[in-house]
């Protein structure tokens, strides 16, 4: 009789043992313990989810200012590729400048006493001429417009007139008066294909229409360096602008 006790005993501790985990827990602790679960990862998917947004959105700004900076670059380089070959031209344009009045001053002395009308004033000339290009030195871009287009009036027959308005397109240029300084850059190109500056006035005018977003117009005005007068140096900073223009190629 005990050993038919012990042996049921025995079964009953067995069956007990190979019974599942959740069978020993009530029903409303296993449902607690279920939605805890659910709850807890809930709300881990939801901190996910909300970091991966943060992340986009961190890394759309990031592309948004590269692409500024690019933009600020390339508007920089134009403009600095300009002041450059604006600074390697002003010896230059001083040597010719003093040679060129020097030569007229011993013109004007080797010629007859007696004149049929009476010479201009080159000292005046001179000085008029000097004046504007110390405004633009001194960094006084609009009145140094204003003083080279006074100039270009007083002095139409001046053999500085190519020079006075390329300055004073430089000049409107650096004070942003851009249609202004396009059409200074353009008589200089027509009325003086043949002078030292019209290269680079083409590269000025070039400048003002991408400024002013005209990109079509700016990249006919560098072919038309490259074309007319290619072998110089303003023709390989338009190559080179006209690859900065040109659109990327497509992904095949």
């Amino acid at each position: 009789m005990l050993a038919r006790r012990g042996i049921a005993t025995a079964l009953a501790m067995l069956s007990i043992g190979s019974a599942p985990a959740w069978a020993l827990f009530d029903d409303d602790v296993a449902r607690q313990r279920i939605e805890a679960l659910k709850l807890e990862s809930t709300t881990r998917l939801g901190k996910l989810d909300a970091q991966v947004e943060q992340s986009q959105r961190v890394q759309l700004d990031l592309t948004n200012q590269i692409e500024a900076l690019r933009a600020e670059i390339a508007k920089l380089r134009g403009q600095n590729e300009v002041l450059t070959y604006e600074l390697e031209a002003t010896t230059k344009r001083q040597k010719d400048f003093y040679l060129d009045l020097d030569n007229r001053l011993r013109a004007l002395e080797a010629a007859p006493v007696a004149a049929a009308a009476p010479a201009a004033d080159p000292a005046a000339e001179a000085r008029d001429y000097e004046a504007a290009l110390n405004l633009l030195k001194g960094g006084k871009f609009a009145d140094a417009q204003s003083a080279f287009e006074a100039f270009i009036t007083a002095w139409p027959q001046s053999s500085f007139q190519p020079a006075a308005h390329y300055w004073a397109a430089s000049s409107g240029f650096q004070a942003r008066n851009y249609p202004r300084a396009a059409e200074l850059y353009q008589t200089v190109h027509a009325q003086w294909p043949s002078d030292v500056r019209a290269p680079e006035a083409l590269l000025g005018l070039a400048n003002t229409q991408q400024i002013q977003g005209d990109t079509k117009g700016a990249k006919k005005t560098l072919d038309t360096v490259v074309a007319e007068y290619g072998s110089t140096p303003a023709a390989d900073v338009a190559r080179q602008r006209l690859k900065q223009l040109a659109p990327p190629p497509k992904k095949k």
